[in-house]
């Protein structure tokens, strides 16, 4: 019977007096008129807020990572903000690229880098490169010898053996993981000697990452206890310990701050006698609970003694968190917020999958109707960039909100867009 908890919005979000929601100063009935649904909507100021913690926690060496949410929009703010930006295949280099970020404040990740990726980060002086295997090491030599490339500045992206209490999908840090060298075979000793020895990179520190939606900080302080005999007998200047901190998506969830998080990360460097210097990669924590995706209801389906489905007008092709990992949601109605939600339902896309799940078991106000719009709160993250054309839907607009206006930074797909690839 509760109505949906305020903390799950984005920082400048305010019901007012009739019960409307208001994001950035704009009412979410009249967006979801205007640039149609699904729609993504992003509190420009809640985007830039995370940013400035980050950077605060963690310096500016700090990366966003850009496989949370990317747009030109997205990577020119976290620019803007003092960010770097991790990129992780070729094709989040060249958004960045575009977006005008300077490609030496771009970090570039990925566990099987293509040469033609490798060549692109070289020709354009990518920042820094993590290595994440031999074959990756000995791509780079060559490029760097036979191309005459400058040679890069580079991390060995280590494996801790620490496994984080997560999803296995998005778990990375244990030592059965496609990932990174691990520590406890060697592998990690023998990259970091290989990378000393070579010409062609400059070794400046290690990464390591556990996994993702983690929301107990002991076990990044786990992973820096694992690390820390090894990074300190190589006297390396660097240690990045990625990303991968958790965010409250349902009522009842806790999860720390940026400013939390890095607090204790540092206080693990600094009893473990690590002196390289710190740097993160936040992704989930600084766009997840900056949007909410708008749909229009489109049938209320009762089956009595079993269920009530809602559809609406997206599904996994916007928002495949709930299929892949059994994702929870909220659900709300942004006519009225604070209202209560005794009406039980399951919220699904329009998908031919029984599996299109959005919201499970969706709290929603009783006089829920068809051709309401319906929303979900903390889809900044992992909604639009793991987005498909699943049953050939196009993909939604995304519209940034700041001080009462509104302005389009993805167009909606049109039909055509979907035969531009066509012969």
């Amino acid at each position: 019977m509760t109505s949906l908890p305020l903390s799950l919005l984005p920082d400048s979000a305010v019901v007012d007096a009739g019960g409307r929601l208001h994001i950035g100063g704009c009412d979410l009935l009249e967006l979801a008129a205007e640039y149609g649904t699904p729609l993504f909507v992003y509190d420009e100021a809640h985007l830039r807020a995370r940013c400035r913690e980050a950077v605060a926690a963690f310096g500016d060496d700090v990366a966003y990572a850009s496989k949370a949410f990317l747009c030109k929009a997205m990577a020119r703010l976290a620019h803007e903000e003092g960010m770097r930006i991790d990129v992780a295949t070729g094709g989040e280099l060249h958004v960045a690229l575009a977006a005008g970020v300077p490609a030496s404040r771009l970090v570039l990740h990925g566990n099987n880098k293509s040469e033609a990726e490798l060549a692109r980060a070289l020709a354009e002086r990518v920042g820094l490169i993590v290595i994440d295997s031999l074959d990756e090491l000995r791509r780079i030599e060559q490029l760097v010898t036979s191309d005459g490339y400058t040679v890069p500045r580079v991390m060995v992206r280590v494996t801790p053996g620490v496994e984080a209490h997560t999803h296995e999908f998005v778990r990375t840090g244990q030592d059965d993981s496609k990932f990174g060298f691990t520590l406890s075979t060697g592998a990690a000793a023998e990259a970091v000697k290989l990378a000393r020895e070579s010409p062609a990179v400059e070794l400046v520190g290690v990464h390591m990452h556990i996994g993702s939606q983690v929301f107990v900080a002991d076990f990044f302080r786990q992973a820096v206890d694992a690390v820390a005999p090894f990074l300190t007998s190589l006297d390396l200047p660097e240690l990045s310990i990625g990303g991968g901190v958790g965010v409250a998506y349902v009522e009842g969830e806790r999860a720390p701050t940026i400013a939390e998080w890095g607090d204790a990360v540092h206080a693990a460097v600094a009893e473990s006698g690590i002196t390289a210097r710190v740097s993160a990669e936040p992704g989930r924590t600084i766009a997840a609970s900056a949007a909410v995706t708008l749909y229009t209801v489109g049938t209320i389906k009762e089956l009595p003694g079993i269920r009530t489905y809602v559809a609406v007008d997206g599904g996994m092709s916007d928002n495949p968190r709930p299929v892949l990992y059994g994702s929870g949601y909220e659900a709300f109605l942004p006519r009225e917020v604070a209202v209560d939600r005794p009406f039980v339902a399951t919220v699904v896309g329009k998908h031919c999958e029984s599996g299109d799940v959005l919201v499970r078991d969706a709290r929603l106000p009783a006089d829920l109707a068809v051709g309401d719009i319906l929303a979900t709160p903390v889809t900044g993250a992992y909604g639009h960039s793991m987005g498909s054309n699943y049953n050939k839907v196009t993909r939604p607009a995304v519209v940034f909100v700041a001080g009462g206006d509104a302005r389009l930074v993805v167009r909606r797909e049109s039909d055509d867009d979907l035969l531009r690839l066509d012969l």
